[in-house]
């Protein structure tokens, strides 16, 4: 009978590690590897290809190749390759879903849901691909015919974040498909081996070669630079972090790139005085928690009038302390692992510096004993205002609580961070939901939910959270051209 190490060990070890480039699997150039490690034992999972600039080339040598016979090829076969990669997707969810336990931490019931949700994303724009369209006018003078057309921008560098390592992926891999665009992609180092296990499912789907490569590597910057002074590439796709979306902004800037990029946040998560409070805290909840907060999505500030803070702030104490830390694989876990020690660390430096200033821990504030990079799900009140965790993202399960008075006072704190991802909103009066939504300064408000993630709608922000929007209709627009062709009338 097989042991649970075992069958880790087996779905690791059937994960190809080589560089995908041209529809086929090699080592780096150099020959060189890095390790990608298991953050709930702090110890090497597997090692991988690490890529060096002449080997990110290749892969846009490989995508430039394929682009002409890519952007010819029919929608509906575009569709239906992505509607095959869906359906083998579910049928290795367990193997997906275990492998990305083992490299991110996240418990295995919240990473099968991820892999569902990515999934979506391949379904959701495999219909979009025949949904492609343009136009025909007679011009005002009546002299010319307009046809607006619509083609692929070109090879695309997608670049996704460690914390979502599949769904980041098929969100922006989705549309490009759908459009006609290649790409190549380049997965985080710390979370590599969903995405080098997704391009073995699109292959097998019928994606052709050279449509999309994927290079890992444990040096992005000597990575990406290259490729977006290449000129071959026409359209960058990011998600991570605010500063180094600006550092992408200024590469692109030589080539003119289109970017889109879904960077940082620093979420409001607003319970007025009327809300339904065992939904706020349900919904508290979700949007703190999901992914251990290691989430741009994620409550960072949670303002709860004066009424009901102090309830509320003991019912989440309650729930967030009652929930189980440890392994993700493990059966009944809910909070796995930060993803590394500099993750922890941040927390820990964030949490301690509030407290010196005065905060009260209800619950957690403290790292549980043992191997790996575990942090307790805390709940702080008291919070001072000039505490660091109000005002970036704490990438951890820590939940401030902040008491308001009134509407404005709440809304000026609520938009007084140069973020703007997502703001969420509990109250049961519909005209003060609309008149506080209407003021809240971000591109997406969960109103009486905890999530807002959907593959149907388009997920994005304002101010330093980014540019574009990726999902829904908008989502196939970021990888598409308007061409004009003007003709004389008939």
């Amino acid at each position: 009978m097989t042991t649970q190490a075992e069958h880790e060990r087996a779905v690791v070890d059937a994960v190809p590690t080589g560089l995908f480039i041209g529809g086929r699997w090699r080592p780096a150039a150099s020959g060189a590897v890095f390790e990608v490690e298991d953050p709930s034992v702090a110890r090497p999972l597997r090692t991988v290809a690490d890529a060096d600039a002449a080997d990110a080339l290749d892969a846009l040598s490989a995508a430039h190749a394929a682009q002409e016979s890519w952007a010819a090829h029919p929608p509906r076969e575009r569709g239906e390759i992505l509607r095959r990669s869906y359906e083998l997707i579910h049928t290795r969810i367990d193997d997906l879903a275990l492998l990305m336990t083992l490299e991110m931490g996240k418990p295995l019931a919240e990473a099968r849901g991820e892999v569902a949700y990515a999934a979506e994303f391949f379904r959701w724009f495999a219909e979009e691909a025949v949904r492609i369209d343009g136009g025909y006018a007679v011009s005002p003078d009546g002299k010319d015919r307009l046809l607006v057309m619509r083609r692929p921008v070109g090879p695309a560098l997608l670049i996704t974040p460690w914390n979502f390592p599949l769904a980041m992926g098929t969100r922006k891999i989705g549309p490009a498909v759908a459009a006609g665009c290649t790409m190549i992609v380049k997965p985080a180092e710390q979370t590599p081996l969903s995405m080098l296990m997704l391009a073995g499912i699109m292959a097998e789907a019928g994606l052709p070669d050279g449509v999309l490569n994927v290079i890992t590597t444990s040096r992005p910057g000597a990575v990406v630079e290259p490729l977006m002074r290449d000129g071959r590439v026409r359209k960058v796709s990011f998600t991570g972090s605010t500063a180094v979306g600006r550092l992408l902004i200024a590469q692109s800037a030589q080539e003119v790139l289109r970017v889109s990029l879904e960077l940082g946040g620093n979420a409001p998560f607003i319970v007025c005085e009327d809300a339904d409070l065992d939904a706020a805290v349900d919904g508290a909840v979700q949007a703190k928690m999901r992914n251990i907060g290691e989430a741009c999505t994620a409550a960072n500030r949670l303002y709860v009038h004066a009424g009901v803070a102090d309830e509320f702030a003991r019912r989440l104490a309650r729930r967030m302390g009652g929930m189980a830390v440890g392994r993700g694989t493990e059966p009944g876990v809910e909070v796995g692992p930060l993803i590394d020690e500099d993750g922890r660390g941040k927390v820990r430096e964030l949490v301690g510096q509030a407290l010196d200033g005065g905060a009260k821990a209800l619950t957690g504030a403290e790292s549980p004993p043992g191997e790996g990079y575990y942090y307790a799900p805390t709940v702080l009140v008291d919070v001072p205002a000039d505490a660091a965790l109000l005002h970036e993202e704490i990438f951890g399960p820590v939940a401030p609580v902040i008491a308001f008075d009134d509407e404005d006072e709440v809304i000026a704190a609520a938009n007084a961070t140069p973020y703007g991802l997502v703001s969420y909103l509990f109250t049961e009066n519909l005209r003060r939901a609309f008149r506080i939504s209407e003021r809240l300064d971000t591109g997406m408000i969960g109103l009486n939910k905890g999530v807002v993630s959907n593959p149907a709608a388009p997920f994005g922000g304002v101010k330093q959270s980014g540019l574009g929007r990726e999902g829904g209709r908008a989502g196939v627009e970021e990888f598409l051209e308007t061409r004009y062709l003007a003709m004389p009338s008939p």
